[in-house]
């Protein structure tokens, strides 16, 4: 019973509580044959501070921001000058400097807020200030309007929503740089089924094919057509080349019980209207 109890007794203590960690490794390197070098003092570092993600901005501009956006909120955009709407469209782009100067520099050098929106982003970027992200805002800005803008006549008939398809073609066209040309194709009953562009080309000419607007047309199973390019010069005035190409895609298109409706010219601030200048 004695064994028994002895070999169940717990081992002595010894009168010291084991080294810490490095004391223990000390120890290792001295029955190694090294010296033992005495420990520094310890030191408690106090905790490092996370890097902040971003500087704050100064209260003047966070003050300015939400002037702008409740003087928007209260009055739309009637209530604010070209400037301030476009400060507005360039805060989530730059979001912690001032943009009134890039706002008003972009302005100045484009001329309108249509003209910064639509520019290329190759223009835009010879703007000092001007990096990705404010080409991306701008961009996704002109996107947006013209999506909205084709959503207010696509599947409608377009003789009740004229006015809708002239608004559409000049936020889709007015301010491109090139000629581009494209054809609004409807249904029996004068809806709006496809609106497809059919070629781009320079600053005073586009190519156009009436044999594929015709075949696009029998592929679509349309009643009728409208023809739509743009002028980059601003003047809408049809030229002779403009005319002859109508008259042949009408004449191919009649052979196929296919109605012309119109060709609308796009220029800058107006449109010209084949139709309404006894041209069809």
């Amino acid at each position: 019973m004695r064994r028994i109890a002895d070999s169940l007794a717990e081992p002595s203590l010894p009168l010291f509580a084991p080294a810490p960690l490095a004391g223990r490794e000390a120890a290792a390197m001295a029955a190694a044959g090294e010296a033992e070098t005495p420990l520094a003092p310890t030191t408690h570092a106090a905790p490092a501070v996370p890097a902040a993600r971003g500087v704050r901005q100064p209260s003047y501009l966070r003050d300015h921001r939400k002037r702008l956006r409740a003087r928007f909120l209260e009055g739309g955009a009637a209530a604010m000058p070209d400037y301030e709407l476009l400060e507005m469209l360039l805060f989530g782009a730059i979001p912690r400097a001032d943009v009134k100067p890039l706002a008003r520099a972009l302005l100045e050098r484009f001329g309108d807020l249509a003209s910064v929106v639509s520019a290329s982003p190759a223009q835009l970027r010879q703007v000092d200030g001007v990096g990705e992200s404010v080409v991306c805002a701008l961009k996704l800005a002109e996107a947006m309007a013209a999506r909205l803008a084709r959503a207010r006549v696509m599947n409608r008939p377009v003789i009740s929503s004229w006015q809708a398809l002239l608004d559409y073609c000049h936020t889709a066209m007015a301010h491109r740089e090139a000629e581009h040309f494209r054809v609004l194709f409807l249904d029996r009953k004068n809806a709006l089924i496809a609106d497809e562009e059919q070629g781009r080309g320079t600053v005073d000419h586009v190519p156009v094919y009436p044999r594929e607007v015709l075949r696009r047309a029998l592929e679509l199973n349309a009643s009728a057509l409208i023809l739509v390019h743009n002028h980059p010069s601003g003047d809408p005035t049809p030229s002779q080349a403009d005319i002859a190409m109508t008259e042949r895609i009408r004449q191919g298109a009649e052979a196929l019980s296919i109605a012309l409706h119109d060709h609308l010219i796009i220029g800058r601030e107006r449109e010209a209207s084949f139709r309404a200048l006894g041209l069809l």
